[in-house]
């Protein structure tokens, strides 16, 4: 299978059309089946709820696995077309856009609402300069989890690799919570994504670099609040020149940020997506990892 014309593929897709209805998308598949089995599991204390958390978190791994590999079962074209749209759905370029680009607007109730479908906080008391910050990072942080962290596993370990990422993201987002009913049963599937992350985050930030310089560094130093969400968003505090602060978790220094800096934050957001696509393309072309691609 030729792994260069699945990428390019899933990238027209995604550029194109968008997301996938959510009834056939593999990515919500992942989280209701997490869910379902979050829902069946009685809380039985701290040993059981971690041993029960991690099953789920395999369960959901072998599920995505055995996605990954159904192309390779299928004859002509039918593996192809089943591999671009299972890749395309690892990542999410043009959504991400549009959800962030819904938040610029004057009118403080409906910038509220449209925040508040990008970011996990509470965003009825957030003032202006808060709510603008929020899509910032939200945008920060999914251009690491939703565009370059499925790829660079894509580049290393194929199919299999960007389902597999995409799919303990998923389990994260669901479970990953320091609260009493996931303190424990979400820590494997928290852990797991801190590591799978790890790699990605930093990479992120190496791709402002060329936009931003000895600032980006700067930036990426105080970046010490958590292992690694806060690293991109340290570097795009530090290309649009704008405070970034989660109250309470973290502070990035600049100005605040205004509906034109959201505007600007999407534009570096296009020019990073386009340096990593570059990257992909090229390392695909030149089998650079031929014995681990699909």
């Amino acid at each position: 299978m030729n792994v260069l014309m699945v990428f390019l593929l899933a990238l027209l897709w995604d550029l194109l059309l968008g997301e996938p209805p959510a009834l056939v998308h593999p990515v919500v598949w992942f989280g209701k089946l997490a869910g379902f089995l979050d829902s069946r599991w009685k809380r039985r204390g701290h040993s059981p709820d971690f041993l029960a958390g991690a099953l789920v978190a395999i369960i959901v791994i072998i599920f995505a696995l055995a996605l990954s590999f159904l192309p390779f079962c299928l004859p002509l074209p039918l593996n192809y077309a089943l591999a671009v749209y299972l890749l395309k759905s690892s990542f999410a370029i043009r959504s991400l856009h549009e959800h962030v680009a819904r938040t610029v607007t004057e009118d403080i109730e409906e910038k509220r609402k449209a925040v508040s479908m990008i970011v996990s906080r509470n965003t009825e008391n957030l003032d202006e300069g808060h709510l603008n910050s929020a899509s910032i990072e939200s945008l920060a942080e999914n251009l690491n989890d939703s565009v370059i962290a499925p790829l660079f596993y894509f580049l290393l370990f194929g199919l299999p690799g960007a389902l597999v990422y995409r799919a303990v993201n998923t389990l994260d987002a669901m479970l990953g919570y320091r609260n009493e009913r996931y303190e424990f049963f979400g820590k494997f599937s928290a852990r797991l994504d801190d590591i799978l992350n790890f790699i990605p985050a930093r990479l992120t930030v190496l791709l402002y670099l060329p936009l931003g310089g000895r600032k980006v560094l700067q930036h990426y130093r105080l970046a010490r609040f958590k292992l690694n969400s806060d690293k991109p968003i340290a570097a795009m505090s530090a290309v649009i020149g704008v405070w970034l602060e989660k109250p309470g978790v973290y502070r990035f220094p600049g100005r605040e940020p205004t509906n034109e800096d959201i505007m600007r934050a999407l534009k570096v957001y296009w020019l990073v997506v386009a340096e990593w696509v570059i990257i992909v393309a090229l390392l695909l072309a030149k089998e650079v990892f031929p014995c681990l691609s699909p």
